[in-house]
This record gives C-alpha cells, structure tokens and sequence, in this order.
C-alpha cells in the first residue's frame, strides 16, 4: 500500500471555494510536493509570479508543487506524472464544478496500471455555506457531491447565522453522516485533514468513522416521502427526500455463498442508485474480516486482518444512495446469514 501514491479527489460546487483550497496547496510552504490536475487553469486563477517552469500541460510551483490540466484523458495524465522524476507525495485531482465525482474515483478501481501505482485516498466536497441549501434543492449533482464525500469542507460559515449553519448541517447529515465535516472561512482548514486520510484504505475504514461502528443507532424506519423535520437535542433532523444512508449490521456469520452473489446482483441492478457502499463481513469459516467497498456498479474487497481475540464477530454494511430499497436490500442481506 504505502509506495502507492494517494490521491485526493476534489470536488465542489462551483463557487464554494475550491480554487482557493487549491491555491493554499500550489502556493504554501507546506514542504511536500502534491501534484495538482485540474480541468483549466483559467478555472484556477494561478499565481503566474509563483510559477517556476511550464512545460506543455505541466507548471511547476515553487514551493515545489505541480499542476496540470486535463485535457481529455484522465487516465494518460496520471500515467505521465507518474514516470515523471522526483516522486510526489500526493497527487490531488479537481473535477469540474457540476461533475459527479464516481467517474474519476472509478479510475482508480478499473485501471490496472493507474491502480498499480496510486491509490484513491479520499474525496473531499468542498461546499458552501450560504448557497448549499439552495443546492441541494434544485441541483442533484450538488447532492451526488455530499453523499460521494468522504471529508466535507462546509465553507463561508461566516456568511450565514447560527441558526443558517445548524440547518445546512443538518442537511449534510441527512445525506451522508458518515463524512469528516470541517466548517472554514476561506477553506482554512489543515491540509493533513483533507490529504492523506485513507478513506479507501479498506482495512481503516472503521477506525476512520467510528459513527459507522453506532450507525444503527440511527432512525432508518422513516417515511422517505417528505423531508420530515424533529427536534433531537436541539437540532433539526432533516430526512432527505430522495437520498439516504442505509446501515445494516448482522449478529455471527455470513455465508459468503450467499453473501457475494446477493451484493453483485444488487450493485448491478440497483447501481446507478448507489453512490457508495462499503462494509465489514465475517465470513463462515474465515478467520479474518472481509472488507470491501464500492462506487455504483464496481466493488473492491478482500479479507483483512484477522478478527482479535474477543472482538465480537459481526457485519455490518453501509450504503448511501438515492431511494434506496431499504426493506428489500435489509431482507436481502438478512437472508445471507451462515
């Protein structure tokens, strides 16, 4: 894993303030060397003044950094930064404003080459405060954004009220509450929380959302019809009218007979439905933990680590999609007990 080159996949509304983002990582003295794709430079606004060298497609920043434009195929960027000399500690992949960020996470399970040389490390939303609610109203991809994210920036905190601010939380939450959200002015956010997190690193995903070990506890017996809203400690829970989170957990084993044709036949029909899954299986007779994940159709898994000593053998699955058969994926799953 760790000679593989992560990437970070950024995405966010157009306005949100990702090019700032983008700018802090090609401009501050943060001594590691990221290489930024983004789709134009236009986009971008660089700092001509901190450009060292240009060649073609390729700038170089000096406090070391790279950036470079898509023109076309992800893939053959990828290819060519990574035999250029002088290694990267990080590879950051912008997607334009309106874009579903699956596709280019996608990348990184099918290709064999860019997978054998990287590695998707997280993807990160970069949304704003003021005009997210908006957003999500009337455009799905601003949707597709939050419940694809792994760490959310909920940036311009500064423009909206207390009360503004606890609402639009709680729209995020409704759609994906398993993301790291960091609330910014001007995307000041530490680097290290939006790089190097590992999301997809499957054997961490637990460690890295402890709310996916509680997820149960959360109310996935509602009506989906309407956006319900009810007081709960003082915050307003928003169930979001057409995407949701669904997390189920199975007491003892799964029989992987069962288990492996039942979630591909699912991810196959229902996956354009499915933004991401991911889970954590103990297989009958296997005395390790079976990890995988997806994004819509394509699934990534594998036994990890052995189960310890004590540790109470259990499986639990996560899926964030819209209007998500939850009965039928529930009974589905049920019925693969060992």
């Amino acid at each position: 894993m760790t000679d593989k080159i992560p990437v970070t996949v950024l995405t966010g509304y157009l306005g949100a303030g990702k090019t700032t983002l983008l700018n802090r990582i090609l401009s501050e003295p943060h001594g590691k060397r990221y290489a930024v794709i983004v789709n134009e430079f236009g986009e971008i606004g660089i700092d001509h003044d901190l450009v060292v060298g240009a060649d073609e497609e390729v700038f170089e920043m000096n406090n070391g950094c790279i950036c470079c434009t898509v023109r076309g195929d992800l893939i053959r960027i990828l290819e060519g930064l990574m035999k250029r000399k002088g290694r990267f500690d990080a590879i950051i992949v912008e997607t334009t404003g309106l874009a579903d960020p699956a596709p280019v996470a996608q990348t990184f399970f099918v290709d064999q080459d860019v997978q054998n040389a990287a590695r998707l490390d997280a993807v990160v939303t970069v949304a704003d405060a003021k005009w997210l609610s908006a957003r999500l109203k009337d455009a799905p991809e601003a949707k597709n954004q939050i419940a694809f994210a792994d760490v959310i920036i909920l940036n311009k905190t500064d423009l909206v009220s207390d009360a503004e601010l606890r609402e639009v939380e709680a729209r995020i939450r409704a759609i994906n509450p398993y993301a790291k959200l960091h609330k910014t002015q001007r995307c000041s956010v530490a680097l290290d929380a939006v790089l190097g997190r590992q999301a997809f690193d499957l054997e961490r995903i637990l460690e890295i959302e402890p709310e996916f070990l509680g997820a149960d506890d959360h109310d996935h017996d509602h009506d989906h019809e309407h956006e319900h809203e009810h007081e709960h400690g003082g915050l307003k829970h928003y169930h979001d009218e057409d995407m949701q989170s669904l997390a189920l957990r199975l007491e003892g084993d799964v029989d992987p007979e069962k288990f492996m044709p039942w979630i591909n036949a699912l991810v196959q029909r229902e996956g354009p439905s499915i933004l991401r899954s991911k889970g954590i299986l103990a297989f009958k007779g296997e005395p390790r933990r079976f990890v995988f994940q997806g994004v819509h159709m394509i699934l990534d898994g594998d036994a990890q680590r052995e189960w310890k000593p004590g540790e109470r053998r259990e499986s639990k699955l996560v899926f964030i999609g819209r209007d998500l058969k939850d009965e039928e994926i529930r009974q589905g799953f049920l019925a693969c007990a060992a």
